[in-house]
């Protein structure tokens, strides 16, 4: 049986995605999402959802290792990949990879959504298997 690391969750509001697009450009774009998420994002009809519903899943990322952005965890050290219609995974990256697994986190599990005006994801962190 596998027990569970933590879990987290996040809300953003879609417009506040759109104001740091508008105002940071790429530049702050780069410092949160990986070139292969925003190239999935602009293929959507709605970017601006996706990369809420992407940013938000980060922050749960985050939450769920209980260790927020720091300790070398970083936006750009969790990828969230969608490959064709099947669910968002996680793939955790460098120091943030070394991390997750110096205190133990197994494989994460992910769920976004969003609408009306918001963007929401929870992520739940199994233990490792020793």
């Amino acid at each position: 049986m596998v027990g569970i690391f933590g879990i987290g969750i996040d809300i953003v509001s879609i417009a506040r995605i759109t104001a740091m697009r508008e105002k940071q450009g790429e530049k702050g774009l780069s410092l949160i999402f990986l070139p292969s998420e925003l190239d999935y994002c602009r293929a959507r009809a709605n970017t601006d959802e996706s990369l809420a519903a992407r940013f938000a899943a980060k922050e749960a990322v985050m939450k769920a290792l209980g260790t927020g952005w720091a300790q070398g965890v970083a936006f750009t050290g969790i990828e969230v990949i969608r490959e064709g219609e099947g669910k968002p995974e996680i793939r955790l990256h460098g120091a943030t990879a070394d991390k997750a697994e110096a205190l133990g986190a197994g494989r994460i599990h992910c769920s976004l959504s969003h609408g009306a005006g918001v963007a929401i994801a929870e992520a739940l962190i199994e233990k490792a298997c020793k």
